[in-house]
């Protein structure tokens, strides 16, 4: 249960003040959507009207969701609305119009070239294309959101980078981690409590979380170090199959019989394989905080992770990181944390103590303290979006696409045009439009 401080300590706030959260997608079991859920919760406890606006939510949530469609009549120029941002979408741009005051949540955008060559149909295409529109037109947010905060010190470098002016940092994660606190569901990992050793991983079957190095790493520990052991990798693979077909073929050229994807789970069954994981290792190459790190270090599981963007400020000193993507120097370091007693309790007690600096920043009062701000500051100026805009924006992204797709045709002009002046007879007229073309050109 979390812990709320008084209605008056909180922000002296009026029954009725709404502070809505909206985002594109309320996905199960994911961690933007427990820090959603968790937000609501402590809004809501904290005396203030709390809904959550969604484009869409897993058939499991979407009970506890509104259709974004239905933010502008919930909302008035008063009401403080919390936009988590990750993709451009419907539900983004409909927040962006309204006049009420917004705090931004940026949970980092995965950078497109991380899709690229892959076999997986349209889908992923426009996986790629929305990560690549998306990260354009956060800029977008500068002068409309009051409070921009990252959910880690490395987002919100992004942010300042990007010329936001006011940033601060909501680390995603609840006091006492809640979605963990069920009764365990041991019917899926009873067949892997025994006496070999087991290697977790917890994410989504997705590029950036580099599951081939995963697998390389285990195949030097199974064949070089301990042979009664198996690599778990837990976490959906929707959208990405072919990847994830090419990860059972890397294992089975490695005669790796004990690579287990097990697909996504229930909080219940996360906690069940939490308990009998004796290690957990992460090889991925982008991630805006990554929660399953914290939640290892909150199960007692030594984690070695490689060392890359926000990974080492949520290790924050806990854990052992790895800099290297050589199979067998990971794979020498993994064996001494499972064999090495002294390390082992070495690196416990430093993620311990991670955990501790990590629960005193207390979440609550900080988001608490973040929408007390941004309801005393004084209004911004008012966006200046035209009817249409959001159409002709999505008309010269359109134009980009295929200029992203196939790079060639940029080269295929109208006689007598240059491409300069092709463009202009393709672009209305409209001048808040050609000034965030004008920042988008400089991206």
């Amino acid at each position: 249960m979390l812990t709320m401080t008084s209605k008056k300590e909180a922000d002296d706030s009026q029954g009725t003040f709404r502070v809505h959260q909206v985002l594109t997608q309320l996905g199960y079991g994911d961690a933007i959507g427990h820090e959603v859920l968790g937000i609501q919760e402590i809004l809501r406890s904290s005396g203030f009207e709390s809904d959550i606006f969604v484009e869409s939510a897993d058939y499991r949530l979407k009970p506890l969701t509104r259709n974004c469609f239905e933010l502008p009549t919930a909302c008035d120029p008063e009401s403080v609305i919390i936009h988590h941002f990750s993709i451009g979408s419907k539900a983004s741009r409909i927040a962006f119009a309204l006049p009420s005051r917004m705090i931004l949540v940026y949970h980092n955008i995965t950078p497109p070239h991380y899709f690229s060559g892959l076999i997986e149909g349209p889908e992923i295409k426009s996986v790629a294309w929305q990560c690549y529109t998306g990260r354009r037109e956060l800029s977008a947010y500068r002068s409309r959101c009051h409070l921009a905060l990252g959910d880690s010190d490395f987002n919100r470098q992004e942010l300042v980078e990007l010329g936001f002016p006011r940033t601060d940092v909501l680390p995603p994660v609840l006091p006492n981690f809640p979605h963990l606190s069920v009764q365990t569901e041991s019917a899926l990992t009873s067949s892997f409590d025994d006496d070999f050793t087991n290697i977790l991983f917890v994410g989504r079957i997705i590029p950036h979380k580099r599951i081939e190095d995963l697998i390389r790493i285990f195949g030097a520990y199974h064949h070089m170090h301990n042979s009664k052991s198996r690599l778990i990798i837990v976490g959906s693979h929707v959208g990405f199959q072919n990847y994830r077909a090419t990860l059972h073929d890397l294992a089975a050229r490695l005669h790796l019989p004990e690579v287990h994807f097990v697909g996504q789970v229930t909080d219940a069954e996360l906690v069940s394989f939490y308990e009998i994981a004796d290690v957990y290792l992460s090889a991925s190459e982008h991630e805006g905080f990554c929660v399953p790190l914290v939640e290892a270090f909150h199960h007692q599981i030594p984690v070695l992770a490689y060392a890359a963007t926000a990974v080492p400020s949520t290790m924050d000193g806990g854990g052992l990181l790895y800099d290297t993507k050589n199979p067998i120097v990971v794979a020498s370091l993994l064996n001494a944390v499972v064999s090495d007693l002294s390390l082992h309790e070495k690196v416990l007690r430093s993620q311990d103590e991670a955990l501790t600096r990590l629960e005193a920043k207390d979440f609550v009062g900080t988001l608490l303290n973040f929408v007390k701000q941004v309801r005393q500051a004084p209004p911004l100026p008012k966006t200046s979006i035209r009817e249409g805009f959001w159409q002709q924006f999505e008309r010269y992204e359109r134009i980009e696409k295929l200029k992203y797709d196939y790079p060639l045709t940029d080269r295929v002009r109208p006689t007598g045009l240059t491409s300069s002046r092709r463009l202009e007879s393709i672009r209305p007229e409209n001048t808040t439009f050609n000034k965030l073309m004008s920042w988008i050109r400089t991206r």
